[in-house]
Protein backbone atom coordinates (compact mmCIF):
# COMPACT_ATOMS: atom_id res chain seq x y z
CA UNK A 1 0.00 0.00 0.00
CA UNK A 2 1.06 3.64 -0.52
CA UNK A 3 0.31 6.48 1.88
CA UNK A 4 -0.54 10.06 0.96
CA UNK A 5 3.14 11.01 1.02
CA UNK A 6 4.01 8.53 -1.73
CA UNK A 7 5.60 6.05 0.71
CA UNK A 8 5.24 2.28 0.44
CA UNK A 9 6.60 -0.18 3.02
CA UNK A 10 6.69 -3.97 3.20
CA UNK A 11 8.42 -6.69 5.23
CA UNK A 12 8.92 -10.41 4.54
CA UNK A 13 9.88 -13.42 6.62
CA UNK A 14 11.22 -16.43 4.66
CA UNK A 15 9.75 -15.00 1.48
CA UNK A 16 6.28 -14.42 2.95
CA UNK A 17 4.75 -10.98 3.56
CA UNK A 18 4.39 -10.37 7.30
CA UNK A 19 3.80 -6.63 7.35
CA UNK A 20 3.10 -3.72 5.02
CA UNK A 21 2.21 -0.08 5.39
CA UNK A 22 4.17 0.32 8.60
CA UNK A 23 5.44 3.78 9.61
CA UNK A 24 8.90 4.95 8.61
CA UNK A 25 9.70 5.40 12.29
CA UNK A 26 9.59 1.60 12.63
CA UNK A 27 12.05 1.02 9.80
CA UNK A 28 15.12 0.90 12.03
CA UNK A 29 13.50 -1.77 14.20
CA UNK A 30 12.66 -3.91 11.17
CA UNK A 31 16.16 -3.60 9.76
CA UNK A 32 17.63 -4.66 13.09
CA UNK A 33 15.79 -7.99 13.01
CA UNK A 34 17.79 -10.74 11.30
CA UNK A 35 14.63 -12.69 10.39
CA UNK A 36 13.12 -9.81 8.39
CA UNK A 37 13.61 -8.54 4.85
CA UNK A 38 12.40 -4.94 4.50
CA UNK A 39 11.61 -2.66 1.59
CA UNK A 40 10.62 1.01 1.58
CA UNK A 41 9.74 3.02 -1.52
CA UNK A 42 9.66 6.82 -1.76
CA UNK A 43 8.16 8.45 -4.85
CA UNK A 44 9.28 12.04 -5.54
CA UNK A 45 10.22 12.72 -1.90
CA UNK A 46 10.98 16.25 -0.82
CA UNK A 47 14.48 17.03 0.37
CA UNK A 48 13.57 17.37 4.06
CA UNK A 49 11.68 14.08 4.08
CA UNK A 50 14.63 12.23 2.59
CA UNK A 51 17.10 13.94 4.88
CA UNK A 52 15.07 12.84 7.90
CA UNK A 53 15.16 9.24 6.77
CA UNK A 54 18.85 9.58 5.89
CA UNK A 55 19.65 10.74 9.42
CA UNK A 56 17.82 7.77 10.90
CA UNK A 57 19.49 5.16 8.67
CA UNK A 58 22.91 6.84 8.31
CA UNK A 59 22.66 7.40 4.56
CA UNK A 60 25.83 8.84 3.09
CA UNK A 61 25.39 12.54 2.29
CA UNK A 62 26.74 12.15 -1.24
CA UNK A 63 24.37 9.26 -1.93
CA UNK A 64 21.40 11.34 -0.75
CA UNK A 65 22.36 14.16 -3.11
CA UNK A 66 22.77 11.69 -5.97
CA UNK A 67 19.32 10.25 -5.28
CA UNK A 68 17.58 13.61 -5.76
CA UNK A 69 19.86 15.26 -8.32
CA UNK A 70 18.98 15.36 -12.01
CA UNK A 71 21.23 13.87 -14.67
CA UNK A 72 23.22 11.50 -12.44
CA UNK A 73 24.94 8.66 -14.27
CA UNK A 74 23.79 5.08 -13.45
CA UNK A 75 26.19 3.64 -10.91
CA UNK A 76 26.70 1.35 -7.92
CA UNK A 77 28.78 2.72 -5.04
CA UNK A 78 29.77 1.12 -1.74
CA UNK A 79 29.55 3.33 1.34
CA UNK A 80 30.25 2.61 4.99
CA UNK A 81 26.74 1.57 5.98
CA UNK A 82 25.09 0.71 2.69
CA UNK A 83 25.48 0.21 -1.05
CA UNK A 84 23.98 2.92 -3.26
CA UNK A 85 22.58 1.94 -6.67
CA UNK A 86 21.19 4.43 -9.18
CA UNK A 87 19.62 3.39 -12.50
CA UNK A 88 17.00 4.66 -14.97
CA UNK A 89 13.78 3.01 -16.08
CA UNK A 90 12.69 3.94 -19.60
CA UNK A 91 9.60 3.94 -21.75
CA UNK A 92 8.46 5.49 -25.03
CA UNK A 93 5.59 7.96 -24.83
CA UNK A 94 2.56 6.85 -26.80
CA UNK A 95 2.03 9.21 -29.73
CA UNK A 96 -1.67 9.37 -28.84
CA UNK A 97 -0.84 10.47 -25.30
CA UNK A 98 2.18 12.61 -26.13
CA UNK A 99 1.30 16.26 -25.58
CA UNK A 100 4.35 17.43 -27.51
CA UNK A 101 3.79 18.64 -31.05
CA UNK A 102 7.48 19.06 -31.78
CA UNK A 103 8.62 16.41 -34.25
CA UNK A 104 12.20 16.83 -33.01
CA UNK A 105 11.44 16.25 -29.32
CA UNK A 106 12.44 12.88 -27.88
CA UNK A 107 9.66 10.50 -26.82
CA UNK A 108 11.88 8.69 -24.30
CA UNK A 109 10.59 9.09 -20.76
CA UNK A 110 13.01 8.26 -17.96
CA UNK A 111 12.51 7.57 -14.28
CA UNK A 112 15.53 7.66 -12.00
CA UNK A 113 15.35 4.80 -9.51
CA UNK A 114 17.87 4.93 -6.66
CA UNK A 115 18.31 2.22 -4.03
CA UNK A 116 19.98 2.28 -0.64
CA UNK A 117 20.84 -1.37 0.00
CA UNK A 118 21.36 -2.67 3.53
CA UNK A 119 22.14 -6.24 4.67
CA UNK A 120 18.46 -6.86 5.49
CA UNK A 121 16.57 -4.28 3.51
CA UNK A 122 16.40 -1.76 0.70
CA UNK A 123 15.05 1.77 0.34
CA UNK A 124 14.14 2.84 -3.20
CA UNK A 125 13.68 6.44 -4.31
CA UNK A 126 11.87 7.20 -7.58
CA UNK A 127 12.00 10.57 -9.33
CA UNK A 128 8.43 10.19 -10.66
CA UNK A 129 5.57 7.70 -10.84
CA UNK A 130 6.04 6.68 -14.50
CA UNK A 131 7.80 3.55 -13.29
CA UNK A 132 5.32 1.35 -11.44
CA UNK A 133 6.75 -0.69 -8.59
CA UNK A 134 3.81 -3.13 -8.68
CA UNK A 135 5.52 -5.13 -11.40
CA UNK A 136 8.67 -5.32 -9.27
CA UNK A 137 6.67 -6.54 -6.28
CA UNK A 138 5.01 -9.18 -8.46
CA UNK A 139 8.44 -10.31 -9.64
CA UNK A 140 9.70 -10.52 -6.06
CA UNK A 141 6.77 -12.46 -4.68
CA UNK A 142 6.38 -14.81 -7.64
CA UNK A 143 9.29 -16.82 -6.22
CA UNK A 144 9.24 -16.90 -2.43
CA UNK A 145 12.22 -19.28 -2.33
CA UNK A 146 14.35 -16.74 -4.16
CA UNK A 147 13.07 -13.90 -1.98
CA UNK A 148 14.07 -15.92 1.09
CA UNK A 149 17.70 -15.64 -0.05
CA UNK A 150 17.83 -12.06 1.20
CA UNK A 151 18.21 -8.52 -0.04
CA UNK A 152 20.14 -9.69 -3.10
CA UNK A 153 16.85 -10.99 -4.47
CA UNK A 154 15.28 -7.54 -4.02
CA UNK A 155 18.09 -5.86 -5.92
CA UNK A 156 18.02 -8.49 -8.66
CA UNK A 157 14.24 -8.23 -9.11
CA UNK A 158 14.38 -4.45 -9.33
CA UNK A 159 17.19 -4.44 -11.89
CA UNK A 160 15.60 -7.27 -13.86
CA UNK A 161 12.32 -5.38 -14.31
CA UNK A 162 14.19 -2.22 -15.30
CA UNK A 163 16.28 -4.09 -17.89
CA UNK A 164 13.11 -5.72 -19.27
CA UNK A 165 11.74 -2.21 -19.67
CA UNK A 166 14.87 -1.28 -21.59
CA UNK A 167 14.20 -4.17 -23.96
CA UNK A 168 10.62 -2.98 -24.47
CA UNK A 169 11.85 0.53 -25.26
CA UNK A 170 14.49 -0.74 -27.68
CA UNK A 171 11.84 -2.90 -29.36
CA UNK A 172 9.73 0.20 -30.04
CA UNK A 173 12.82 1.90 -31.46
CA UNK A 174 13.47 -1.13 -33.67
CA UNK A 175 9.93 -0.89 -35.07
CA UNK A 176 10.43 2.84 -35.67
CA UNK A 177 13.61 2.16 -37.64
CA UNK A 178 11.82 -0.47 -39.73
CA UNK A 179 9.18 2.11 -40.63
CA UNK A 180 12.01 4.47 -41.59
CA UNK A 181 13.42 1.82 -43.91
CA UNK A 182 10.00 1.35 -45.53
CA UNK A 183 9.64 5.10 -46.05
CA UNK A 184 13.15 5.53 -47.38
CA UNK A 185 12.35 4.28 -50.91
CA UNK A 186 8.77 5.56 -50.97
CA UNK A 187 8.56 8.43 -53.45
CA UNK A 188 5.43 9.76 -51.75
CA UNK A 189 7.30 10.35 -48.46
CA UNK A 190 8.08 13.98 -47.69
CA UNK A 191 11.82 14.46 -47.41
CA UNK A 192 11.60 16.96 -44.55
CA UNK A 193 9.34 14.71 -42.46
CA UNK A 194 11.67 11.76 -43.05
CA UNK A 195 14.70 13.80 -42.02
CA UNK A 196 12.96 15.03 -38.85
CA UNK A 197 11.85 11.51 -37.93
CA UNK A 198 15.35 10.14 -38.52
CA UNK A 199 16.87 12.86 -36.37
CA UNK A 200 14.41 12.16 -33.55
CA UNK A 201 15.15 8.42 -33.64
CA UNK A 202 18.90 9.13 -33.50
CA UNK A 203 18.36 11.48 -30.57
CA UNK A 204 16.29 8.87 -28.72
CA UNK A 205 18.91 6.19 -29.29
CA UNK A 206 21.60 8.46 -27.85
CA UNK A 207 19.46 8.95 -24.73
CA UNK A 208 18.93 5.21 -24.39
CA UNK A 209 22.61 4.48 -24.84
CA UNK A 210 23.50 6.87 -22.01
CA UNK A 211 21.13 4.94 -19.74
CA UNK A 212 21.80 1.36 -20.87
CA UNK A 213 25.56 1.33 -21.42
CA UNK A 214 26.51 2.09 -17.75
CA UNK A 215 24.23 -0.74 -16.57
CA UNK A 216 27.13 -3.13 -17.09
CA UNK A 217 29.14 -1.26 -14.49
CA UNK A 218 26.13 -1.20 -12.15
CA UNK A 219 25.66 -4.97 -12.24
CA UNK A 220 29.39 -5.55 -11.95
CA UNK A 221 29.47 -3.29 -8.90
CA UNK A 222 26.51 -5.08 -7.33
CA UNK A 223 28.10 -8.47 -7.97
CA UNK A 224 31.35 -7.30 -6.38
CA UNK A 225 29.40 -6.31 -3.28
CA UNK A 226 27.29 -9.48 -3.20
CA UNK A 227 28.65 -10.36 0.23
CA UNK A 228 26.88 -7.19 1.40
CA UNK A 229 23.63 -7.57 -0.53
CA UNK A 230 23.54 -11.38 -0.47
CA UNK A 231 24.93 -12.50 2.89
CA UNK A 232 23.52 -16.02 2.56
CA UNK A 233 26.04 -17.15 -0.05
CA UNK A 234 26.34 -17.20 -3.79
CA UNK A 235 22.97 -18.74 -4.68
CA UNK A 236 22.05 -15.68 -6.75
CA UNK A 237 25.28 -15.53 -8.76
CA UNK A 238 23.69 -17.37 -11.68
CA UNK A 239 20.73 -14.98 -11.72
CA UNK A 240 23.05 -11.96 -11.73
CA UNK A 241 25.11 -13.51 -14.52
CA UNK A 242 21.91 -13.94 -16.55
CA UNK A 243 20.98 -10.33 -15.80
CA UNK A 244 24.40 -9.19 -16.99
CA UNK A 245 23.89 -11.17 -20.21
CA UNK A 246 20.57 -9.40 -20.78
CA UNK A 247 22.28 -6.04 -20.31
CA UNK A 248 24.95 -6.98 -22.83
CA UNK A 249 22.25 -7.96 -25.33
CA UNK A 250 20.45 -4.65 -24.77
CA UNK A 251 23.71 -2.75 -25.25
CA UNK A 252 24.53 -4.61 -28.47
CA UNK A 253 20.98 -4.04 -29.73
CA UNK A 254 21.23 -0.28 -29.20
CA UNK A 255 24.63 -0.26 -30.94
CA UNK A 256 23.25 -2.10 -33.97
CA UNK A 257 20.22 0.21 -34.13
CA UNK A 258 22.49 3.24 -33.98
CA UNK A 259 24.48 1.85 -36.92
CA UNK A 260 21.24 1.22 -38.82
CA UNK A 261 20.02 4.79 -38.25
CA UNK A 262 23.39 6.09 -39.43
CA UNK A 263 23.10 3.96 -42.56
CA UNK A 264 19.54 5.20 -43.15
CA UNK A 265 20.66 8.81 -42.76
CA UNK A 266 23.53 8.35 -45.24
CA UNK A 267 21.30 6.42 -47.66
CA UNK A 268 18.73 9.21 -47.52
CA UNK A 269 21.39 11.75 -48.44
CA UNK A 270 22.57 9.53 -51.31
CA UNK A 271 19.02 9.12 -52.59
CA UNK A 272 18.56 12.89 -52.50
CA UNK A 273 21.70 13.29 -54.61
CA UNK A 274 20.40 10.69 -57.06
CA UNK A 275 17.01 12.39 -57.28
CA UNK A 276 18.74 15.73 -57.80
CA UNK A 277 20.80 14.27 -60.65
CA UNK A 278 17.65 12.87 -62.25
CA UNK A 279 15.92 16.24 -61.99
CA UNK A 280 18.94 17.99 -63.47
CA UNK A 281 19.00 15.55 -66.40
CA UNK A 282 15.30 16.11 -66.99
CA UNK A 283 15.66 19.87 -66.87
CA UNK A 284 18.65 19.72 -69.19
CA UNK A 285 16.74 17.53 -71.66
CA UNK A 286 13.71 19.80 -71.71
CA UNK A 287 15.95 22.87 -72.01
CA UNK A 288 17.61 21.32 -75.07
CA UNK A 289 14.24 20.52 -76.61
CA UNK A 290 12.93 24.02 -75.98
CA UNK A 291 16.14 25.55 -77.35
CA UNK A 292 15.42 24.08 -80.82
CA UNK A 293 12.19 25.99 -81.56
CA UNK A 294 13.74 29.06 -79.96
CA UNK A 295 16.70 28.88 -82.34
CA UNK A 296 14.55 28.16 -85.41
CA UNK A 297 12.05 30.92 -84.71
CA UNK A 298 14.91 33.28 -83.98
CA UNK A 299 16.55 32.42 -87.30
CA UNK A 300 13.37 32.82 -89.30
CA UNK A 301 12.57 36.00 -87.44
CA UNK A 302 15.53 37.87 -88.94
CA UNK A 303 14.65 40.97 -90.98
CA UNK A 304 16.64 39.74 -94.03
CA UNK A 305 15.66 37.80 -97.11
CA UNK A 306 16.05 34.01 -96.85
CA UNK A 307 14.60 31.07 -98.75
CA UNK A 308 10.86 31.19 -98.06
CA UNK A 309 10.90 34.75 -96.70
CA UNK A 310 7.42 36.26 -96.94
CA UNK A 311 6.06 32.97 -98.29
CA UNK A 312 3.86 30.23 -96.83
CA UNK A 313 6.57 27.71 -97.68
CA UNK A 314 8.89 29.35 -95.18
CA UNK A 315 6.34 28.83 -92.36
CA UNK A 316 5.85 25.21 -93.33
CA UNK A 317 9.57 24.50 -93.52
CA UNK A 318 10.28 26.17 -90.14
CA UNK A 319 7.46 24.22 -88.54
CA UNK A 320 8.78 20.96 -89.94
CA UNK A 321 12.30 21.76 -88.63
CA UNK A 322 10.97 22.60 -85.15
CA UNK A 323 8.78 19.51 -84.81
CA UNK A 324 11.37 17.18 -86.35
CA UNK A 325 14.32 18.44 -84.29
CA UNK A 326 12.43 18.70 -80.98
CA UNK A 327 10.76 15.33 -81.51
CA UNK A 328 14.08 13.71 -82.34
CA UNK A 329 15.70 15.07 -79.16
CA UNK A 330 12.70 13.91 -77.07
CA UNK A 331 12.95 10.38 -78.42
CA UNK A 332 16.73 10.35 -77.85
CA UNK A 333 16.53 11.62 -74.26
CA UNK A 334 13.60 9.32 -73.45
CA UNK A 335 15.54 6.32 -74.71
CA UNK A 336 18.51 7.20 -72.51
CA UNK A 337 16.29 7.69 -69.45
CA UNK A 338 16.84 11.42 -69.13
CA UNK A 339 13.14 12.23 -69.26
Amino acid sequence: MTDHNGVRTRAWHDGKVVSEGFALGELSDYLAREDRLVWVDLCSPDHDHLQELAAELSFDRNAVEDAISEGERPKATRYAHHTFVSVYATQIADSADDESTDMLESRVRKTRVSAFVFPRGMVTVRSNDLFDMDEVITRWESDSDMLALGVGALVHGLLDVIVDGHFDTIGVMDDAIESLEDSLFDDSTRTKALQQYTYRVRKELVELRRVILPMREVVNGVMRERQEINPRGNALDGDYADLYDHIMRATEWTESLRDMVGAIFETNLSLQDIRMNIVMKQLTGWAAIIAVPTAVTGWFGQNVAYPGFGDTGGLVSSTVVIIGSAGGLYVLFKKRGWL
